[in-house]
């Protein structure tokens, strides 16, 4: 169909008919071959800052579709347009996809063909599926493009370093990831959703997540001679039990301030009282004004636990990132998307979550949404969970991810 031609298709036929605009099921070579993708990003996990293999591989594929991928000037990541305005047709805000591309630094402990190669790094965050769900969307969209189907333009934002605090999000912002674009989406893994589905809430869907350093200081001393120095192992032990205890009293507790310890390191020798001893941990917070209180708030509570036992406390409080906040017309879109699809079965309500994303970043200059991917199979009831060396998905979570995107760039009424 000539580009000429596009403007006679309209939102309604579109609604309507999607699957005169694009098939219901993805060809079975692109499936095979996403999951292929997909596979050898699990096989060669790189972490934030340093996705030069994953970046070229993306790269490749994209240009090989016709398009012109563009490095981020960190080195890695990529942003990549599809589609152009429709001739006569006013210049509207692009819709971007978004996805990351790094790994955790943990084992890969799955007996699976296409476990991780590299010691010590594993994608026990799904991002291999992210960034092969909106690789998949973009190569279906650049093909309908090119039939003139593409109604507007869509920009592919694939950013590096979402792990590492404060995230990726704010090196692709600056280098002008959202330059022209009015909305953002993207999805996250979700083994607690079954395949073939999707979350979606309105406002907050995840929490403010920063990071907490605490050293310890004291002249140390014998263990025979406690009352003579600082025992810094008792202070140590009562900063991680009582600042999260004293938190909760000085806050709102719908604000849901948590601050969690994940290191406590002090000593060398059974009867010898350290000089020394340090905790790091993570703040999270489900409120954004409390999260903004958050860094006087922790920085006091230590300081006066601290005090109690007679040790001289360094905080250093490493901001993060804020909530992510969903946007109601760009969640309802992701609805309307799925819905179209997969049926109204197919959306279930989620829940506010503790955990950090840097999606947040895009949110606080363009609206957009983040929607939960199950990834959990049909009919397996094992608790399994994020951020741990076996976790793994079901693959056919790839298809569902391209085509809510897909649809959601045929069915977004702003872009008409």
């Amino acid at each position: 169909m000539p580009c000429e031609a596009a403007p006679e298709t309209s939102v309604d036929d579109l609604e309507g008919d999607l699957a005169g605009a694009l098939p219901g099921r993805l060809p079975a070579e692109l499936r095979a071959e996403l999951i292929a993708f997909r596979r050898d990003l699990h096989m060669h996990p790189e972490l934030g800052h340093r996705e030069f293999r994953t970046t070229a591989a993306l790269r490749a594929r994209l240009e090989k579709a016709g398009l012109r991928p563009r490095t981020l000037a960190s080195g890695t990541g990529l942003i990549c347009d599809i589609g152009r305005s429709r001739p006569g047709a006013s210049r509207r805000p692009v819709l971007a996809f978004r996805a990351d591309l790094d790994a955790l630094p943990i084992p890969d402990t799955k007996q699976v063909p296409y476990r991780s190669t590299v010691p010590g790094a594993a994608h026990a965050c799904g991002h291999d599926v992210h960034t092969t769900v909106v690789l998949g969307a973009g190569l279906v969209l650049a093909a309908l493009a090119e039939e003139g189907l593409l109604p507007h333009p869509v920009r592919l934002i694939f950013q590096p370093s979402e792990e590492v605090l404060p995230g990726g999000a704010l090196d692709a912002i600056e280098d002008g990831a959202l330059d022209g674009v009015g909305r953002i989406v993207a999805v996250h893994c979700d083994p607690k959703v079954e395949v073939g589905r999707i979350g979606l809430r309105t406002g907050p869907i995840t929490s403010a997540c920063d990071k907490l350093e605490v050293a310890l200081d004291g002249p140390g001393g014998h263990t025979a001679r406690p009352h003579l120095t600082t025992d810094l192992v008792t202070a140590a032990a009562k900063v991680a039990t009582e600042v999260p205890a004293l938190l909760a009293r000085r806050i709102d507790t719908r604000a849901g301030l948590a601050v969690t310890w994940g290191r406590l390191e002090a000593g060398h020798a059974a009867n010898v009282i350290p000089q020394r001893a340090e905790l790091s941990g993570t703040v999270r917070c489900l409120d954004i004004d409390a999260w903004r209180d958050a860094p006087d708030l922790v920085h006091a509570a230590v300081d006066e636990v601290a005090a109690m036992h007679r040790a001289k406390s360094q905080i250093t409080y490493i901001r993060g990132v804020p909530p992510v906040v969903n946007d109601g017309e760009i969640a309802g879109l992701l609805g309307r998307a799925m819905t179209a699809r997969r049926g109204a079965d197919a959306v279930e309500d989620t829940q506010q979550s503790l955990g950090g994303e840097d999606f947040s970043w895009y949110l606080e200059r363009v609206p957009g949404a983040m929607a939960r991917l199950g990834v959990r199979p049909v009919g397996d009831s094992k608790a399994r969970d994020l951020h741990r060396g076996d976790f793994d998905v079901d693959e056919g979570a790839i298809q569902v991810g391209v085509e809510l995107f897909t649809a959601a760039a045929l069915l977004d009424r702003n872009q008409m």
